[in-house]
């Protein structure tokens, strides 16, 4: 029988075909006086074989042992798979579990799934949406740098920002901050940074007294690259000046 025949009584492809013989568990048979392939009823009961091993999870750079009759041990083979399986099936059942919980607070899925919520409500006190999107690329950056040790903490800060109580300010700050540029007045400036300050200092001094700083560790200085990024000279001055009062 030709290719296509052999694909179709076995159900695969005839790309499928040609896939097992480059890895070599389908040994490619001697061409005909026609030029074709002439395959036989064996090679049909090779690829059936094929074909209940894929469906058992075994690779097809394992086959050919099995196939082949040159191993026995099948039971530690199957261990093996089944273990495998397990852990599929635990990634897969923690990977429904944060699709749910980001289903839950409507936040979007590219963000830290522990300040999803938080980021959802600062996102809905008002204020630039520049600014909020800004919010969200600060967020994936410090949850990446401040990995699970630090993650508690960071989830703390945003959470105490997110209280209702502080919606309104935030969304005030928050809209003051992105009127700042070099026209600004001084006295202006001062009377924002003093806000800003006054309010946040507290909040600061809890989360730190919880447990220390947030250590984002030798890719703290990502953050500075990222704010150069996002804001104005202007901003990044009042920004440095907020971090020398607040620390």
């Amino acid at each position: 029988m030709r290719s296509g025949e052999l694909a179709r009584l076995a159900g695969v492809t005839v790309r499928a075909l040609r896939h097992y013989h480059q890895e070599g568990v389908l040994p490619e048979p001697e061409r005909g006086s026609n030029g074709y392939r002439e395959y036989r009823v064996s090679d049909l009961v090779r690829v059936l074989r094929i074909r209940r091993l894929s469906a058992v999870g075994v690779p097809l750079d394992e086959m050919t042992a099995l196939l082949d009759g040159e191993t026995a041990d099948a039971g530690a083979l199957l261990d093996s798979l089944d273990a495998e399986l397990a852990a599929q099936i635990d990634r897969l059942a923690a990977q429904r579990s944060l699709i749910a919980r980001l289903r839950a607070t409507d936040a979007a899925p590219d963000v830290p799934p522990e300040l999803a919520p938080h980021l959802a409500v600062l996102a809905a006190a008002g204020g630039p949406a520049d600014l909020a999107n800004m919010d969200r690329d600060q967020s994936v950056l410090l949850a990446h740098l401040a990995g699970e040790e630090g993650m508690p903490r960071l989830t703390r800060l945003y959470e105490i920002l997110s209280t209702p109580a502080l919606s309104p300010l935030i969304a005030e700050i928050s809209a003051r901050f992105a009127e700042i540029d070099t026209d600004t007045a001084s006295a202006e400036i001062d009377g924002f940074i003093e806000t800003v300050v006054t309010a946040f200092g507290p909040i600061v001094a809890e989360v730190t007294d919880a447990g220390g700083a947030v250590d984002l560790g030798p890719g703290a200085g990502l953050i500075d690259d990222l704010v150069r990024i996002q804001f104005t000279p202007a901003q990044r001055r009042v920004l440095r000046e907020i971090e020398r009062r607040l620390s």
